[in-house]
């Protein structure tokens, strides 16, 4: 099997990798620079899972079993400390039909919202609060604010896996 993932960002390509050998056995899998054709800094569940399926079906093509798009995005959420949860959403396609999954969420330090909401990235925020740059491509903003109870692939590697739950039944889900 060789699966294309919409982006150059280590993480994503590992999780996928991950998880769809879980799945299938040993599968290729090729990083591609895909267009999400939504904003840097998502907000809200129909940006962000648009990013994922743009990215999905931007790295498609007839050389793929099935392509991958990872969009990572902010959600208002009342009466949450912030106001906001980030959330990692998935889109698998293959040529065809596009399945979808999300991973667990978390809040970002108030701090870091006030500065997103006024325009910076959360990746950004972050490497300045945490010192790491790119902390986005390492270990993620949920390592270090779980304590590394959680890292940023296991966390991506959810919504890869919920994304695929219809691919593996597809008797269930596609009749």
């Amino acid at each position: 099997m060789k699966v294309a993932v919409g982006s150059r960002n280590p993480v994503k390509v590992n999780a996928t990798k991950n998880v769809l050998d879980k799945i299938y056995g040993e599968v290729e899998v090729v990083s591609i620079d895909a267009d999400s054709g939504v904003p840097d800094q998502p907000f809200g569940i129909d940006q962000t899972i648009q990013g994922a399926i743009n990215r999905a079906k931007n790295a498609y093509s007839d050389e793929f079993d099935i392509s991958v798009g990872i969009e990572s995005g902010l959600m208002e959420t009342p009466n949450s400390l912030t106001g906001y949860i980030d959330l990692q959403w998935c889109a698998v396609f293959d040529g065809d039909k596009i399945t979808l999954g999300v991973s667990s969420g978390f809040e970002y330090p108030p701090t870091v919202i006030e500065e997103v909401l006024n325009g910076k990235e959360v990746g950004d925020v972050m490497d300045e609060v945490t010192g790491v740059t790119n902390l986005g491509q390492k270990t993620g903003a949920v390592s270090y604010l779980s304590k590394g109870m959680l890292d940023r692939t296991e966390n991506t590697e959810q919504c890869v896996l919920t994304a695929m739950i219809p691919r593996m039944n597809e008797g269930i889900y596609f009749r």
